[in-house]
């Protein structure tokens, strides 16, 4: 999916989810509620290829500026209690809707199982893991911890990520993040990286083209269903 579908589903499942609960006698049940208690948030690599920009990475290391929040909290007020026990059912009935008519296992969810083989695919190519140990290098020879490749130094458990995925920007962490960039930056890296992933997934495209067809056709389905919500309910 794109951001805008993504958006337009979300709206959608709200519209049904709010629906169903003015059904369950909640009649004033907001769009963007809050649960009773904030949940845990954890935010992992925000890029396919980690920490990209020296300045980002020299003034906020693998985090970013906590003044500009990454997760999007929920706008409406806290779910009481009574809203919350049936809160569940109505999101699982708002699923069934969006997803009617799509045979969620063998088509919805193809491309994001062939996504996986394919990163697996990519992880294993001789020039990625050539060019992750000139990256590696590169980093080890400024003075910092040798890592096997750029996701591992931006998940180091060493910068210690709060609640929110943010880390601490400790001096030591801005350090190696500057270097990281900087070292994708002189030999290419990340460059390389794309090349490799897109050469696989036209490589798997090409090979199961069918699946892929029936897989665009659910996504089709499913902004079909999403654009007849929008229209009916808000």
């Amino acid at each position: 999916m794109t951001g805008q579908d993504y958006q337009r589903s979300e709206r959608a499942s709200a519209l049904l989810v709010r629906q169903c609960m003015a059904d369950r006698g909640h009649p004033d049940f907001p769009l963007d509620p809050r649960q009773p208690r904030d949940p845990v948030v954890f935010t992992m690599v925000g890029t396919d290829y980690g920490v990209l920009d020296p300045g980002t990475a020299r003034r906020w290391g693998y985090g970013w500026d906590p003044a500009r929040p990454r997760d999007a909290r929920p706008t409406g007020r806290r779910m009481t209690g009574a809203e919350y026990a049936d809160w569940p059912a109505c999101n699982a009935e708002a699923s069934k809707t969006l997803m009617r008519g799509i045979d969620v296992t063998r088509d919805w969810l193809y491309a994001a199982r062939r996504a996986t083989d394919i990163d697996k695919a990519v992880k294993r190519d001789p020039r990625l893991l050539a060019a992750w140990d000139v990256w590696s290098r590169c980093v080890a020879d400024q003075g910092f911890t040798r890592y096997p490749d750029p996701v591992a130094a931006y998940t180091d458990k060493t910068w210690q990520r709060g609640s929110d995925g943010n880390t601490r920007h400790t001096p030591r962490e801005r350090a190696t993040a500057l270097a990281d960039a900087t070292c994708k930056r002189r030999h290419h890296t990340t460059e390389l990286w794309h090349t490799v992933r897109a050469e696989q997934q036209t490589a798997d495209i090409a090979r199961h083209r069918d699946r892929y067809a029936a897989a665009l056709k659910a996504l089709q389905k499913y902004r079909s269903t999403v654009d007849g919500i929008l229209r009916e309910l808000g």
